[in-house]
């Protein structure tokens, strides 16, 4: 309000020139107030650091909206085995679908992380029907957020809350499409701590398109394929003397109609094929359906397909001994796999840190179009399908009889853009970092 009066009275005052001068600032002013906004922030982190280094233990809250996109197992792993930080993870609610979808996530995760012997904590009472307040119940010092978005849980939950707390963030996925305002300079991009990116491709655009120039970025590799890119790793079910392949389907969200430029899922043209394909080679493959987490509550919406249709569809991949569904963690299905059948951008740059045969399913031929500099590079080491002949074909010949004609590229690619920094793995390049923003040993 004070800035339009000081507009409308100055323009009265100006002559014409002067006032088109005036006003071009006019418009750029809120540019200079963020940017000095931003690095105000910065400052004050300066403070936190200073006054929680002393302490003896360093709480850090991992807030884990979804499952199947926790991305911080070794730098969780790496914090336990430290006296210095006291580690949890706590269940946010997903709250876009309504509360059964809600509970669902909550409790499918809760389970999860326990059964694996993290320090796991529920946000949501249901006896009380009351929410755990995180800032002052646990009293974090370190914020690590798994997703940015600020509509998709509570309020409370979300980084507005954590002014006087230090706050990391590691994309939970590679981000491979351009939308830059979204992904790189969201009010929450650019009020963190620090920004763990995976490649200096992705610091770049942050440096191009956040309005604090990327300030806060600090390029680690990815936590969530460090398993991946060990060589050291082995898994007993990778033998090749198994007589059946196994393959993963994982559709994107985004089906028809959903509109934001994002309609890259295939879902609703190839659901019945995949079914018939699992069916008519069962002798040969085995197939596991990996839907992104938001395609099974759009679909249950009525003017899609409504629940009892989604139910059904999920209960055959579920049901079948000669295929699978998986809606949770799937680090250890992507190593057990020997190929993989997508068109969702998130796995885009997972996958291809195992250098296994992906196939990429397009519905139209703009798809690098939407892509940044880093999905087009990645799309290029695809193969690629935009019928069910095509989606045969890379089955038979590529999976099958193992004529992988683009192993090799897809190797000297992960060792030219995915390998972590420092001759050290994501993990620990964050957890190397923290320890020296804070001064500790």
């Amino acid at each position: 309000m004070a800035f339009l009066i000081i507009k409308y009275s100055i323009k009265k005052i100006l002559p014409s020139k002067a006032w088109k001068f005036f006003k071009r600032i006019y418009y750029f002013f809120p540019y200079i107030y963020d940017s000095f906004y931003y690095r105000s922030v910065q400052w004050r982190y300066k403070g936190i650091v200073k006054r929680i280094r002393k302490r003896d233990k360093i709480k850090v809250a991992f807030l884990l909206i979804h499952e199947a996109v926790w991305k911080y197992e070794g730098v969780y792993r790496l914090m336990e085995q430290d006296e210095r930080f006291e580690p949890v993870v706590v269940v946010c609610p997903y709250i876009v679908y309504g509360e059964e979808t809600m509970l669902r996530e909550m409790d499918q995760a809760l389970r999860t992380f326990s059964d694996r012997g993290y320090n796991v904590i529920e946000t949501y009472n249901g006896e009380t029907r009351e929410w755990l307040d995180i800032k002052n119940d646990i009293k974090p010092d370190i914020v690590f957020f798994t997703n940015p978005h600020p509509t998709i849980t509570r309020d409370e939950y979300y980084i507005k809350n954590f002014s006087q707390t230090l706050t990391c963030y590691v994309p939970y996925t590679f981000q491979t499409t351009y939308h830059y305002e979204q992904n790189y300079n969201r009010f929450f991009h650019n009020v963190l701590w620090k920004a763990y990116y995976q490649t200096t491709i992705h610091q770049k655009i942050a440096v191009r398109y956040a309005c604090n120039r990327g300030r806060n970025v600090i390029v680690t590799g990815y936590p969530c394929i460090d398993r991946f890119m060990d060589k050291s790793i082995t898994v007993k079910s990778k033998k090749k003397s198994r007589a059946k392949k196994k393959i993963i389907w994982a559709p994107h969200h985004t089906i028809e109609g959903e509109g934001m430029d994002l309609n890259f899922s295939n879902f609703l043209r190839y659901y019945n094929f995949m079914v018939e394909l699992a069916k008519e080679y069962g002798d040969k493959l085995f197939i596991t359906f990996k839907p992104h987490p938001a395609l099974r509550p759009k679909l249950n919406k009525n003017e899609i397909w409504g629940i009892e249709k989604t139910n059904e569809y999920f209960k055959f991949w579920e049901k079948n001994g000669f295929c699978t569904l998986n809606e949770g963690n799937y680090q250890l299905l992507f190593e057990e796999s020997d190929a993989m059948i997508h068109d969702c951008d998130s796995f885009m740059g997972e996958y291809l840190s195992l250098n296994k045969p992906v196939l990429y399913t397009y519905r139209d031929g703009n798809v690098k179009d939407r892509l940044n500099e880093f999905g087009k590079l990645a799309y290029d080491m695809h193969y690629k399908a935009g019928n069910e002949s095509e989606i045969l074909d890379f089955i038979k010949e590529v999976v099958i009889n193992e004529m992988d004609e683009m192993k090799q590229l897809r190797s000297d690619w992960g060792k030219r853009i995915l390998v972590p920094p420092n001759s050290m793995t994501a993990s620990m390049n964050i957890f190397v970092d923290l320890k020296k923003s804070l001064n500790i040993n």
